[in-house]
């Protein structure tokens, strides 16, 4: 046999192989991570339901800041829309909708990642005195054996970017409720002339030589002798 059709019998081998393989893999995908902010819920859902917001933490936006955005619907909440166009490739295009919004819980969104379209939520879970956000994409792979490939690929590549966007969310988040100590105010000394320091300094000195001397303590008195009482004769 010839090597050209052997290498063509094992390539058509190997696809076979891949596209059975690919039959058994899951037909909707999920990618999750979380992260915990150490801030209540109330003031961490802001920065999720007001897209206009979302540069501020992007994972994309901070790899490209010449990156386009335009903005479309409410400034926040259901029907908020953002877009996004980068030359990098490692950015690219894309697009997020806001479809439902539960103040301080969940949102949902469809999103479309250069072509990748699926829908997104964030998930937010009290934890301790913070607050645990849960970023997730749902994928539906369908029965087309290069989707599911695609899918099973998805949480390596798309959780890095999640996991980096978390992370710049969390420090924005603590920084900015970070109490801010209130500048220290000096208060001036006012300086003293000259002349009025040595006309002081004189004064001082003449003040000194006037008082008088403390009087000397007198001695103790010296005890007296006794005297010695002689007897009488008689």
């Amino acid at each position: 046999m010839r090597p050209m059709v052997r290498l063509t019998l094992g390539l058509v081998a190997l696809i076979a192989i891949m596209v059975g393989v690919a039959f058994g893999l899951p037909s909707h995908v999920i990618v999750k991570r979380d992260i915990v902010i150490n801030a209540p819920e109330s003031e961490v859902f802001p920065y999720l339901n007001n897209l206009r917001r979302f540069n501020d933490w992007s994972p994309w936006a901070a790899r490209d800041r010449q990156m386009r955005t335009t903005y479309g619907g409410p400034a926040e909440g259901k029907g908020a829309l953002l877009n996004w166009a980068s030359q990098r490739r490692s950015v690219g295009s894309g697009s997020m909708e806001i479809t439902e919004s539960n103040p301080n819980r969940r949102i949902d969104l469809n999103v479309n990642l250069n072509g990748l379209e699926g829908t997104s939520f964030y998930l937010i879970e009290p934890s301790g005195s913070g607050s645990k956000l849960i970023w997730g994409f749902g994928y539906e792979t369908g029965t087309g054996p290069y989707k599911r490939w695609k899918g099973l690929m998805l949480d390596r590549f798309l959780g890095i970017d999640y996991r980096q966007g978390l992370a710049r969310l969390k420090d924005k988040v603590e920084t900015e409720r970070r109490p801010v100590a209130p500048p220290v105010v000096e208060t001036p000394v006012e300086a003293t002339p000259e002349g009025a320091a040595s006309e002081q300094s004189k004064d001082a000195g003449a003040s000194a030589e006037a008082a008088p001397a403390p009087a000397e303590a007198a001695p103790p008195p010296k005890p007296q002798p006794k005297r010695s009482k002689r007897r009488r004769r008689r």
